[in-house]
């Protein structure tokens, strides 16, 4: 025990000071996501907090930030705006805000029962030009979403930032990159995002600078003018949401599709960024825990008025390049923001948005895996398709249509390749019996190749095949099996199989009692002998 509370004391440090700089770069993200799913941003704040917290302490990934993200409040902003719709035909407030939370609720059920159901594994059949497409997209996501704090102005009526706001803007943004660039050549002990934004924002508030955004700002700005501030308390039980109007059939069928695509996102993002947190850290996560906090975590936004939430790429970048290990970081970040809200609000507000902005540029510069272009033309080309058509998926539509697509092209082209590779080796026995030795393995997209091998008109009485080297691997491999039997007993002859795995074997016997009748059993059938892969 003594140990054990040493090693992670060692580190406590870090963590800390790691997770009080996520805190502070959580704070704009959290109101940007509030306002772009239109909410109120104690909502998106809440969120943080809440997300932060629980999966903090019961996520299968120590050092992972969770709080609420842009992926997900992309599609909640439909679902608002529909609750509010619906709200002026039914008189209840704020219902976009209620069906918000009750399908959080719902995402909480789906997400937990993936956990339990051990779905968490499968984030493994995600192929590594998938994850670099993945990193590069969501670093120009980044990117491009901090472009928009280059803007003044509230609403539709913003504009860039020009001469002397702009310079002052891009002049702090630049200082900030580059204490973070400068300061760990000097010394490692000190978390270089958070001493830069204390350098800046000490520079603007001593230096009185007028035109430059704040954070408090950039709330009153997003809000139109709505909000004046980082003004609130703790979060409180939503007992609106238990209306029996809001549970009715219709509202239950217009939430559950919305439920099941951010229960999607959030699990996709969230498992890919543990993966590249366990790359970064060269350590093991636990995926299926992962999914059963990132479910409790929404459950409980839905119940205290959180806009729920995912993994977050970047500051999980920011924890983990700052030092942060252990599941204290994420706990110190996530009632820091809490202390931000209650306590701190009004120091919190004065930090210009342009160190902040600085610190997500060098989380976007460290994010993209700039080796892939070196690697690009190294590579076969199905993979560079890969990587680059999930990447631009990423920007244009979102991280699980883009994953979801670099999977299906990734299993379509190994499904391709694989069905190129079956052949066919022909002896005759000196008893007339002629044996067709299979490599490679035998699936639906192998089964016009493995049919054109055979001569049933021209084959002796006797044929056998043998899967020595091969393998049945579906339904489709065993129809095709049973069509050629079926073939050589309309023109007169026997076919028989040898050589089948056990696994392989039970299959052709479940799928018609007929295909035991044409299996030889033999001393030396292997247990389970696979050519997955056939290198020429």
């Amino acid at each position: 025990m003594t140990e054990f509370i040493r090693k992670r004391a060692a580190n406590a440090k870090n963590d800390i000071l790691s997770g009080l700089t996520v805190a502070l770069a959580l704070v704009p993200e959290a109101v940007a996501f509030a306002f772009v799913a239109g909410v109120p941003p104690m909502v998106g704040l809440y969120g943080a907090f809440m997300m932060g917290l629980i999966t903090a302490i019961f996520g299968g990934r120590p050092g992972m930030i969770s709080g609420a993200t842009g992926a997900m409040a992309v599609v909640m902003v439909a679902l608002v705006a529909k609750g509010n719709e619906l709200g002026l035909e039914t008189g209840i407030e704020e219902q976009g805000l209620m069906f918000l939370f009750i399908t959080l609720l719902m995402v909480g059920v789906i997400q937990m029962l993936a956990g339990v159901f051990k779905l968490g594994k499968f984030v493994r059949l995600i192929p590594h030009p998938v994850m670099m497409g993945f990193v590069n997209g969501l670093a120009i996501v980044i990117f491009m979403s901090q472009l928009q704090l280059f803007k003044s102005g509230s609403g539709d009526n913003k504009v860039w930032l020009e001469g002397s706001p702009l310079w002052i803007m891009l002049g702090l943004v630049g200082l900030t990159m580059l204490i973070m660039w400068g300061l760990p050549k000097l010394t490692k002990k000190l978390p270089e995002a958070l001493i830069a934004i204390i350098v800046v924002s000490a520079i603007v508030i001593l230096g009185n600078f007028e035109d430059v955004a704040t954070v408090k700002s950039f709330i009153v700005e997003g809000s139109e003018g709505r909000a004046s501030g980082l003004k609130g308390g703790l979060p409180t039980f939503q007992t609106a949401i238990f209306s029996a109007e809001l549970w009715s059939i219709k509202n239950l069928l217009i939430m559950a599709p919305y439920a099941f695509i951010l229960a999607a996102i959030g699990l996709i993002e969230s498992l890919m960024t543990l993966n590249l947190v366990d790359e970064l850290t060269e350590t093991r996560g636990n995926g299926n825990r992962e999914c059963l906090a990132q479910g409790g975590a929404n459950i409980v936004n839905g119940l205290f008025g959180g806009m729920g939430g995912c993994a977050m790429i970047g500051q999980s970048i920011i924890n983990i390049k700052g030092g942060g290990r252990g599941r204290l970081s994420g706990v110190v970040a996530a009632l820091a923001l809490l202390c931000f809200i209650l306590f701190a609000s009004g120091l919190i507000e004065q930090v210009p948005i342009a160190a902040l902005v600085g610190v997500m540029f060098m989380v976007v510069i460290g994010t993209f895996a700039w080796s892939s272009f070196r690697i690009l033309h190294k590579i076969p080309v199905s993979d560079a398709v890969v990587l680059i058509a999930v990447s631009l998926i990423t920007v244009w539509k979102d991280l699980a249509v883009a994953v979801i697509a670099g999977v299906i092209i990734s299993a379509l082209v190994f499904s391709w390749e694989n069905a190129k590779r079956i052949r066919a080796r022909k002896k005759v026995l000196e008893d007339g019996t002629k044996v067709y030795e299979i490599f490679g393995p035998l699936f639906f997209g192998s089964i016009q190749a493995f049919n054109n091998k055979f001569d049933v008109k021209n084959d002796p009485d006797m044929v056998v095949i043998d899967f020595m080297e091969s393998r049945v691997s579906d339904y489709s491999a065993l129809e095709a099996i049973f069509n050629l039997i079926k073939k050589y007993e309309a023109a007169g002859k026997q076919l028989r199989v040898k050589h089948l795995s056990e696994d392989c074997k039970a299959l052709m016997v479940k799928a018609s009692p007929k295909l035991a009748n044409v299996i030889e059993d033999a001393i030396d059938d292997p247990r389970y002998y696979v050519m997955m892969d056939l290198q020429k």
